[in-house]
């Protein structure tokens, strides 16, 4: 159906690695303004762990009992206490700030240049393009379906396609529990709730093939609930369009294939 997954490309950077430990490289402004927040997040953690065992280190050797054989009785100290009561309010002060700023830059949709619908079901997404005017089902590529470079537990059969350097608005909601679309190189999870609408949005600057997954445990087949974007150029995206039109103007509720999500 539609857009199919392909073997990996150098543009292609967003998928678990193995022993990854960090984010995946940001693909979206708003990826990158997630991990510039984690760095400095670290920065500061980073700065209190030593200045602590700093301190604890020079309590332990100037304070030991060889070194003071009558301990000190000074039970009271302005400086100190306005010290550890003042320092910590500014380092919270100062992580607020970007935080609140990041989450107004997430929480704002801009202008989109177009929409998208994902409705979560039990245990696969439909996509919506209300400005193209088709609706298809994205479902699980099983392991003895998947083409050489396709990874497996990220590959769908039918990919969301989007033009590369294009504002997108994802509009989300479920149609039985809740669900969460979540792409995470794209800095993306939205919960789908049924009977509500969540909007998030998303401008990817290259293009490749991006994944994600549910994020909200949703029932046994959580895990299969699979997400596949594919950012392509503005000539593809048209033609995509025109042959999406046709492929599935036909379609009239969800596909015989919708079985393996539940196999």
């Amino acid at each position: 159906m539609g857009v199919t997954g392909g073997a990996a490309t150098a543009a292609t950077a967003a998928q678990p690695e193995p022993w990854q430990m960090t984010f995946q490289p940001a693909a979206t402004p708003i990826m990158a303004h997630v991990q510039a927040f984690n760095d400095l997040l670290m920065a500061v953690i980073v700065s209190i762990v030593v200045i602590v065992f700093g301190l604890l280190g020079y309590a332990l050797f100037r304070f030991r009992a060889s070194a003071n054989p009558t301990p000190s009785t000074t039970t009271h100290n302005t400086l100190i206490e306005v010290l550890w009561t003042a320092v910590p309010v500014l380092i919270l002060v100062m992580i607020a700030i970007p935080s609140y700023r990041l989450l107004y830059f997430i929480d704002r949709v801009p202008d989109a240049a177009m929409t998208i619908k994902a409705i979560g079901h039990q245990w696969y997404w439909s996509y919506e393009y209300p400005d193209q005017g088709f609706t298809f089902d994205s479902l699980l590529v099983p392991d003895d379906e998947l083409a050489p470079g396709q990874p497996r537990l990220l590959t769908t059969d039918t990919a969301v396609v989007v033009p590369v350097n294009t504002t997108v608005r994802v509009l989300t909601t479920a149609d039985d529990v809740i669900h969460s679309w979540a792409v995470p190189s794209f800095g993306i999870k939205v919960d789908s709730i049924p009977g509500r609408l969540n909007e998030a949005w998303f401008r990817v600057a290259e293009t490749g093939t991006y994944y994600g997954q549910c994020s909200e445990l949703c029932g046994v087949n959580h895990g299969f609930m699979l997400i596949m974007v594919k950012v392509v150029s503005k000539p593809e995206f048209e033609a995509w369009v025109k042959k999406a039109k046709k492929e599935f103007a036909s379609l009239d509720g969800p596909p015989a294939t919708v079985a393996r999500a539940s196999d």
